[in-house]
């Protein structure tokens, strides 16, 4: 028998890995200066790799329900290690084409796999904690570039990028291939200690259904988490990608000031991982998510108007809670929607929405700021489009609610059928 919190350890292992794939930016200026690249080329390699994170993850979804987490983790292993080394290879060279090839194409399955991977294990671990247990896995992803972006910088800055790529390529294969080897799930009706599945605890609820991913797809709920899940990571990309600017303009700071508020972003990406993930075991999916849209729809309605530095960054550290939420929610939800049966390649089909997000979120901002001459203007735009988010979480809300009200009434039909006999 594995201890269920060194799984949930073993699935941090892995996301730290990928989730270093949001440090690509220091990689960016290096790569300019060294080869003549424009930013808009080199920056392309990540948007080639989160667009494959999210398209691989709906195909790979279905590799890990037919051959477990250990063989799915050890695949994503090999793409986003040999990704990585593939990209030292490119840099080498000088081959820009490989590059995207390497680390997009290649690199972006492994990011793929290796997010869903641990998903499917992590809520049979933790039937009675699944907001828990995901956010911390997703959390890792999230926090990763806090750790990952220092010492690629020193490395560049000391080998040069190719070897770099190589280094990070080489540790991160056998990181995951380590952190793989332990994942597996539980035994066959297994129960944590002092839980014996009768549902005792109020805040945890019976599955509203066991189905497959593709019956999942063809329900109105499927579509309405991906609606959410779009929206929510469309408009986090577009604040993330003009929060420099942005701060720079309203509050008056200056760039290095700036540069130290984006860098403080990914730490709250990562705390709200966890928390609201947490969080949603006590106030219920629906109701986390209805919390995320509401607050969003007021926040970026009026950050643009918030001149006072502290006041301008407590609410954009919040917003930012929200964004990395929604990711380390999701898998939660889906379990509680759709069940345990196939949670990998339900979820992977969900993250279709990231890959569209990938490619609207940040071209979508650039688009408002220059039509409309205002981040004001363009910021009313994205509340705008919350709100949309925000009456389908509502409606995810009822569907719930007569969805469990309608599995209890037989129940009580019952009851009432046995006391007239």
């Amino acid at each position: 028998m594995k201890n269920r919190w060194l799984i949930a350890l073993a699935a941090v292992g892995i996301h730290i890995c990928i989730g270093s794939a949001y440090s690509w930016s220091v990689f960016s200026k290096p790569l300019q200066a060294a080869f003549g690249w424009s930013l808009k080329e080199a920056n392309l390699t990540f948007g080639i790799a989160i667009f494959f994170l999210g398209m691989s993850a709906a195909v790979m979804g279905h590799y890990v329900e037919r051959n477990g987490p250990r063989k799915a983790g050890m695949l994503a292993a090999i793409f986003w290690g040999l990704g990585l080394i593939g990209a030292g290879l490119a840099t080498k060279i000088g081959n820009l084409w490989l590059l995207w090839l390497s680390y997009g194409v290649i690199g972006g399955i492994g990011l793929g796999t290796g997010y869903v991977t641990p998903v499917s294990t992590l809520v049979k671990w933790f039937p009675d904690r699944r907001g828990l247990a995901t956010g911390m896995a997703i959390m890792g992803f999230g926090f990763a570039s806090m750790i990952a972006a220092p010492i690629m910088a020193k490395l560049i800055e000391a080998l040069g990028v190719s070897t770099t790529f190589f280094i990070m390529g080489s540790a991160y294969l056998v990181i995951m291939m380590s952190s793989a080897r332990y994942l597996e799930p539980p035994p066959k009706d297994w129960k944590p200690a002092g839980w014996d599945g009768s549902m005792a605890n109020k805040n945890v609820k019976a599955d509203l259904s066991n189905v497959t991913a593709n019956e999942a797809v063809r329900t109105k709920p499927f579509y309405g988490l991906w609606i959410m899940m779009f929206i929510n990571i469309t408009c986090g990309i577009a604040i993330i990608s003009v929060a420099s600017p942005l701060a720079q303009e309203v509050t008056g700071i200056s760039a290095l000031a700036a540069g130290a508020i984006v860098g403080l972003v990914g730490v709250f990406n990562g705390l709200g991982r966890i928390g609201w993930a947490t969080a949603s075991d006590y106030l219920g999916r629906p109701n986390t998510y209805i919390i995320f849209f509401a607050f969003q729809i007021v926040a970026f309605y009026f950050l643009p108007s918030l001149s006072a530095a502290l006041i301008f960054q407590v609410v954009l550290y919040a917003i930012m809670t929200c964004y990395g939420g929604g990711f380390a929610t999701l898998p939660a939800y889906i379990g509680d929607l759709f069940g345990t049966k196939q949670i990998s390649a339900i979820h992977g089909y969900v993250l279709t929405a990231w890959a569209m997000a990938g490619v609207v979120g940040s071209g979508l901002a650039s688009f408002l700021r220059e039509q409309t001459g205002s981040y004001a203007a363009m910021m009313q735009v994205f509340a705008a489009i919350f709100a949309v988010a925000l009456v389908v979480s509502i409606a995810m809300k009822i569907y719930v609610a007569r969805a469990h009200a309608a599995r209890q009434r037989p129940d009580r039909d019952q009851l009432a059928t046995e006391k007239a006999v």
